[in-house]
């Protein structure tokens, strides 16, 4: 509490009261300055916890794979598709290939994968049963099912991810079609039934979203398509009916032979340039891959930081304005309080401590609509791309941008707080008309 002291009377005065008082007294300006603080506050603080977490969730579903062998355009495209489920690939390789490549290597595992169907919009991944016990979506963790669900082991039996299960809404037990190709344009195979054997525990992968189903199975649907055109409608088709032109996949995930407590092997460059020298297929290190993705990022990441730092620089303009125009309205009130016996120090203070004080509040609403961005960005994260990030504000980042807001209010306060410095007392307080 200040004293300032009058003739014949002392008058005590918090400067709290005072900013109150003027901040309730300009209550629409003071509001609307306050919410684009907290816009710009909110705008910084999730994009940069955002891009930390996205690193973290798009290094996520590659797992313990060292390489993706496919023969999309080009490794990155090969990644989205083949890790993420972009698209379907659109080159298959044949069977012989794939034993080929299997061979020349000694493998950790080289697991062949199929995509290209669906169920509900939903991604279908064609595998082998091995796949749940050698791949891991996280280094470190393994494919878990829920309850009594198994891994498929019939010719026509799938096993849904969580985010999947949840979207078509399937459970243990249910029976369903597959398409070929995506729902809108593709062709339900209807003289196939699926059944759903397990429900994957989250792993907070695109792999969530997925389906999976058995190899054999995919190709006899395909197969049925080929037989049908050749001996005509009511053709059944089974394993047996399989020809080489049948057996096709759309890529192949392998693992380099690693020596224990080491997570990449000393032999995958070696491995992965003399693949390289095969031009009828692409091979991507997805660790490599999802680098070069967040170095494209990076520049438009770049973009959007600098919008929202013109947009923090903005709001402190914004309180700059705000409180230099109030001036003119409060300057018979600024020479009340000089006659008071307030200091011109105190009256400059004054000024200052307003304009950080709109600074703080501006930066704890911004805080709190950054936890809400956060976590509508997460969920749409994870409802389209089955991505999981963790919608928390990273706190450094949030003292860092609060104490810069305050900070910045503080000096955009520094040109009004010296219009009131300089405020006249007996100019300020000559009688009006």
């Amino acid at each position: 509490r200040r004293v300032c002291r009058g003739r014949g009377a002392v008058v005590a005065i918090s400067d709290f009261t005072i900013i109150r008082r003027s901040l309730r007294a300009r209550l629409f300006s003071t509001v609307t300055t306050v919410a684009m603080v907290a816009i710009s506050v909110a705008l910084l603080l999730v994009l940069l916890s955002m891009r930390d977490a996205g690193k973290q969730a798009f290094a996520r579903g590659s797992g313990n794979m060292d390489l993706l062998i496919s023969r999309d355009a080009s490794p990155l495209v090969s990644v989205l598709n083949g890790v993420f489920y972009a698209n379907s690939p659109r080159n298959p390789i044949g069977w012989n290939k794939y034993e080929q490549i299997a061979q020349s290597q000694p493998w950790a595992y080289a697991l062949p994968v199929q995509q290209g169907d669906s169920y509900m919009g939903l991604p279908v991944m064609a595998t082998v049963r091995d796949f749940f016990f050698y791949f891991q979506p996280n280094r470190g963790q393994y494919f878990e099912t829920k309850g009594d669900g198994d891994f498929f082991r019939g010719t026509f039996e799938v096993v849904a991810g969580s985010e999947a299960a949840r979207r078509a809404r399937l459970a243990i037990g249910d029976e369903i079609y597959l398409t070929h190709g995506v729902a809108q344009e593709g062709h339900v195979h209807k003289e196939f039934v699926y059944t759903v054997v397990g429900i994957l525990k989250p792993t907070g992968s695109a792999h969530d979203r997925a389906i999976f189903a058995n190899l054999e199975g995919a190709w006899v649907v395909h197969a049925q398509d080929r037989r049908a055109v050749e001996l005509g409608e009511g053709t059944t088709t089974t394993v047996d009916d399989l020809v080489e032109a049948d057996r096709l996949i759309t890529g192949i995930y392998a693992k380099v032979h690693t020596r224990e407590g080491r997570a990449v092997s000393a032999a995958l460059q070696g491995t992965f340039d003399a693949l390289r020298r095969d031009t009828s297929i692409t091979v991507a290190n997805p660790a490599n891959q999802i680098k070069q993705l967040f170095s494209i990022v990076s520049n438009i990441d770049q973009v959007f930081l600098g919008m929202a730092v013109v947009v923090m620089v903005s709001s402190g303009i914004a309180i700059m304005l705000a409180l230099y125009n109030s001036m003119e309205q409060r300057r018979r009130q600024i020479a009340t309080l000089r006659v008071l016996g307030c200091s011109k120090g105190r009256i400059f203070s004054l000024v200052i401590t307003e304009s950080a004080v709109i600074g703080v509040l501006g930066a704890a609403f911004g805080v709190g609509v950054s936890v809400v961005g956060g976590i509508i960005v997460a969920g749409v994260m994870k409802s389209e791309l089955g991505i999981d990030i963790d919608p928390g504000i990273d706190p450094r980042w949030t003292l860092v941008v609060v104490a810069g807001t305050v900070a910045l209010a503080s000096v955009a306060g520094v040109v009004p707080a010296v219009g009131a410095y300089k405020t006249s007392v007996a100019r300020s307080l000559r009688p009006i008309g």
